[in-house]
């Protein structure tokens, strides 16, 4: 490797956008560039991506990067990728359907009667994918089921990131972090599952071939070298999925590690050497390399939960930011004077995986105002997240440090809320570029530009630490339980109002 070879571009095709990134060995960030793509929602719980769309701002990205930087200094490129997506391909390895992503719950009927069987747990064991409709594995069984000819005619079944790589490399492959969140990989002996194959109604013919995720792909494809202005000879690295990268690109990739992200969604996740799920199944475990693993739960609602609020109880009043409306809630006394909101405006995901779950306010009184209503959105995010912090303990995972991130954080109000709730210290890392940074990171482990991926923890400092108030973390105490019976006690009722909703009949 020449020596001016010192760059690795890491390219994270996320839900909406891929942005690509280069750093150099030393962390510091050199060029990026971001790229947008929309979301289709043909029908109510589809939602999918043209995968020729993001393709393109792929290609488009790394020409943009790699024309700032110069062409003899990349060393070679490494990939993130949004986890859960599924597109079916024909012989040629040509789409025969769009990208159906994780946000797609078209599945949500098959997983409930898949939880509800039972080799529903067992599978989530030994898979590490809970059985939910973002799940690869049941829109599988969706597709089996109600486009039965289609799905006849598939001849592989890939995700995004491995469609991409075949463009741009020729071959066919997915890595163990993307497989492992597919619901088809058994997690510890790094095979196809023969249950959730047959189940799904696949061979393993059909599927690509598992590779490493520092596995290196030696060449690029005619297309792709026209597309990005790449020698052919670049080093390509397959990658993972975006979740474990992000805890790579927060430095929490030690054990006992754990990164909280809240953007739109949420996330906590640890790093471990081995994989498992607690008892009850409600954390997920995802491959980061072969012998590093990440253990925890998403969250549909993040700040998703606030844009919402804003919207609702601002109407009319014109100018008003989502910072002020942060500030006025601040000053509410932690339990938001005796109100609670369930968040799920989009249904949920951790740590209880169900398909059924609808948002409420419950304790509104007359004394109530938009301050205790936005107080209590966040309260609830956070509430949320320490549920799934109580699984990842069940599992036997010690959380000895927790690192925050996501556009959120940047109030006062959110972090001091994520460390109350926690009842833990909570450290902000310095600015980094997340999955980008973890999938460049990777990629130079993978090509010798550093010896290990626990650089992460140095290269990205712990800037600030918010330290719990202690008479706002005995509040959330002891609202944690109520809050998560509330859950249960709902479920039946958001059952008959999500029929009704779909203008379903109800069921004897």
């Amino acid at each position: 490797m020449a020596p001016q070879q010192d760059i690795v571009v890491g390219i994270d095709m996320g839900t909406t956008a891929t942005k690509v990134v280069a750093y150099r060995a030393d962390g510091s960030l050199v060029a990026t560039a971001s790229n947008g793509y929309p979301l289709d929602e043909p029908v109510p719980g589809h939602a999918e991506q043209d995968p020729a769309k993001i393709l393109e701002a792929v290609y488009a990205g790394v020409r943009e990067v790699v024309g700032e930087i110069g062409v003899e200094r990349v060393a070679g490129i490494s990939f993130s990728s949004a986890m859960h997506s599924l597109v079916g391909l024909d012989a040629a390895g040509e789409p025969l359907t769009p990208v159906v992503t994780w946000a797609d719950t078209r599945a949500a009927e098959e997983a409930e009667r898949l939880r509800d069987s039972g080799s529903g747990l067992a599978l989530h064991r030994r898979t590490g994918t809970p059985v939910h409709p973002m799940s690869p594995f049941v829109k599988l069984v969706w597709f089996r089921e109600n486009e039965p000819e289609l799905f006849a005619s598939v001849a592989t079944w890939a995700d995004l990131k491995g469609w991409v790589l075949r463009h741009m490399t020729g071959a066919l492959v997915v890595d163990h972090s993307i497989a492992s969140a597919s619901g088809l990989m058994n997690i510890h002996t790094l095979a196809w599952d023969a249950e959730a194959l047959d189940i799904a109604g696949i061979m393993p013919e059909q599927l690509p071939e598992l590779v490493r995720t520092r596995h290196v792909l030696p060449q690029l494809t005619d297309e792709a070298v026209a597309a990005t202005g790449l020698p052919a000879e670049t080093p390509v690295v397959a990658g993972a999925g975006d979740g474990p990268l992000a805890n790579l690109g927060v430095g929490a990739v030690r054990p006992g590690v754990a990164a909280c992200s809240v953007g739109t969604s949420g996330a906590l996740r640890v790093a471990v050497e081995k994989p498992a799920v607690d008892p009850l199944g409600g954390v997920f475990c995802y491959a980061l390399t072969e012998d590093r693993w990440v253990i925890g739960g998403a969250i549909n609602n993040g700040g998703v939960v606030l844009d919402w609020v804003r919207g609702e109880v601002t109407a009319g009043e014109a100018g008003l930011s989502t910072a002020q409306l942060l500030d006025e809630a601040y000053t509410v006394p932690a339990g938001a004077g005796g109100l609670l909101m369930l968040p799920y405006l989009l249904g949920e995901r951790a740590p209880r995986w169900g398909g059924v779950a609808r948002g409420a306010y419950v304790g509104l009184t007359r004394s109530h105002r938009r301050q205790h209503l936005v107080r209590a959105a966040v309260e609830g995010v956070a509430l949320q997240l320490t549920l799934v912090k109580q699984s990842m303990e069940a599992a036997g995972i010690d959380l000895a440090e927790i690192r925050a991130t996501g556009g959120v954080m940047k109030h006062v109000l959110w972090r001091q809320t994520l460390a109350n709730a926690f009842d833990s210290e909570i450290g902000m890392p310095q600015g980094q570029e997340g999955s980008g940074f973890g999938a460049a990171l990777l990629g130079m482990e993978a090509l010798g530009l550093i010896d290990s991926i626990d650089v992460a923890a140095e290269l990205v400092p712990v800037e600030s630490v918010v330290t719990p108030r202690e008479e706002d973390a005995e509040v959330y105490a002891e609202l944690r339980p109520i809050f998560d019976r509330l859950y249960t006690a709902l479920l039946p009722a958001n059952v008959t109002l999500q029929r009704i909703g779909q203008n379903l009949p109800l069921r004897n």
